[in-house]
């Protein structure tokens, strides 16, 4: 076929692609001068604030008008700019907890601050999902909470607060991955719930952070056919078109869930799956983690393809295109110039210590030893740390799965005991591991870092809401007022 400088500039301003390393090479200079919209920056790619900031500025010299320069940063739970220790500000769940919206306005406009000094103008959050699955193994403490009216509140500040900061927000996951009990990075979740509940529930939030200005919406690769259609979210018409554009009146980017995602590529490819959610509207393709140079050319050609077969008319990815150099620009003129602010950098921590709860009254504590019961992550939150072991001197993390309450205990033996989970309610092998535990020590105090559902018979029980290092700063100040520990920073 014939070489289309133009069609395949139109396709480039669909991609927002990753690349792999610390620094931009040459195939993304040439493809954001080439027309490529922007890059999503993952773990790999983040080594120091100095390395990011030179990074994101190199991007930004490649064309004109700036790219957009993403990457997922919700804050707790799930962390780009704090994967070495855990994040500076709370997570959803803790500002749910809370339920105080200035706050939450306040946190995302310090974090979207931050972004934007690193040099970042696209941010893929806040999750707006209403997590009404207990064991919803994707979202969790990720969201604000389980009622469609708080989530509301929250997405409407945290949009807010991060617009303020010139740092478009994202509000996802459309139409909402809250009500799934399967994780769409290893398959395509079914939501089966009626359409009115839906709408009642979860588009609330969505509908709040289309009326509080949000710049973008991220699509979920899940099933919920009470509001129609078939097949994933990001490639059903009806969703992104007839709901969201023409009922709910959005005019800004919709953006894809990670392409690589197997909820919606595991059956077509990467390429076809690009296609067809364009085809749906979806305006900026997110490709993933791991689609690198070749791969990407492969989603250019299958779209130029698409539009010569047909397939996909070239006014959709000319509106695409459109959309998508809109939001460029709104980016390039909304910067804030940062004014330094103590207060900022202490509102995650301030957030943090109101949102942890005592269930219980907790005994003095002497001497006492730490064991964090082990939970595997997320494929969202990544290898992020996370328990008391900053802050105390004797900690062990332990597995549910291949240690035993008996070794333990030999180790702690008449010392006071604090237990550490995240999540338990998901985990059997984490409950008995941790009862075990509580028979030998009834007077321990269970520290939860994910969601208190599970409440074991524990002498107190310390929620945090999150797994962030402010969260865990927090329950290690809680516990050093208890008695006379010795908490290191």
């Amino acid at each position: 076929m014939p070489h289309d400088p133009t069609l395949e500039r139109l396709a480039n301003a669909t991609l927002l692609v990753p690349f792999e390393s610390y620094q931009a090479p040459r195939w993304v200079l040439d493809g954001l001068a080439d027309g490529i919209s922007g890059v999503c920056l993952f773990h790999n790619n983040l080594r120091s604030a100095e390395q990011v900031t030179a990074l994101n500025a190199h991007l930004r010299e490649a064309t004109d008008l700036p790219p957009l320069i993403s990457l997922d940063e919700e804050g707790g739970d799930v962390t780009r700019i704090g994967q070495a220790r855990g994040s500076d500000y709370p997570g959803n769940a803790a500002l749910g907890a809370v339920d105080d919206p200035d706050l939450t306005r306040e946190t995302f406009r310090a974090l979207g601050l931050e972004l934007a000094d690193l040099g970042f103008n696209l941010d893929l959050a806040p999750s707006v999902d209403v997590n009404v699955a207990d064991d919803n193994p994707v979202i969790g403490t990720r969201s604000f909470g389980a009622d469609a009216e708080l989530v509301a509140r929250h997405a409407a500040a945290s949009v807010q607060g991060l617009q303020e900061a010139g740092v478009a927000a994202c509000a996802k996951h459309f139409p909402g991955h809250g009500a799934t009990s399967q994780d769409s990075h290893h398959t395509l979740p079914r939501v089966e719930a009626d359409g009115d509940l839906l709408r009642r529930r979860e588009l609330l939030p969505f509908r709040a952070a289309v009326d509080a200005g949000v710049r973008s919406i991220l699509t979920a690769h899940i099933e919920l056919p009470g509001l129609g259609g078939d097949g994933p979210s990001t490639l059903n018409r009806a969703l992104l078109n007839d709901l969201l554009r023409d009922e709910m009146g959005f005019t800004g980017v919709v953006v894809s869930d990670a392409m690589d995602m197997r909820g919606v590529s595991e059956r077509i490819g990467i390429p076809e799956a690009s296609v067809l959610a364009v085809a749906a509207g979806c305006d900026l393709l997110c490709l993933g983690r791991y689609v690198y140079a070749d791969q990407v050319a492969a989603v250019r050609t299958a779209l130029v393809e698409a539009v010569r077969e047909g397939r996909l008319s070239g006014e959709r990815l000319e509106e695409a295109a459109d959309r998508n150099a809109r939001l460029r620009a709104w980016v390039a003129r909304s910067a804030v110039e940062r004014v330094p602010d103590d207060s900022a950098s202490a509102i995650g921590l301030t957030g943090a210590r109101r949102a942890v709860r005592i269930d219980g009254d907790l005994p003095p504590l002497n001497d006492p030893f730490v064991v964090e019961v082990d939970a595997p992550p997320g494929m969202a939150v990544g290898e992020v740390p996370w328990g008391l072991g900053p802050w105390f001197h004797d900690t062990m993390r332990v597995s549910p799965d291949g240690d035993h309450p008996s070794t333990v205990l030999a180790t702690v033996g008449d010392r006071d005991l604090v237990v550490v989970v995240r999540d338990a309610h998901r985990y059997p092998s984490a409950q008995t591991f941790v009862s075990g535990l509580l028979r030998a020590h009834p007077n321990a105090v269970v520290v939860e870092m994910g969601l208190p559902i599970w409440r074991p018979d524990c002498g107190a029980y310390v929620s945090t809401y999150g797994a962030a290092h402010v969260n865990g700063l927090s329950a290690a100040e809680l516990l050093g007022s208890a008695g006379a520990l010795k908490v290191t920073n």
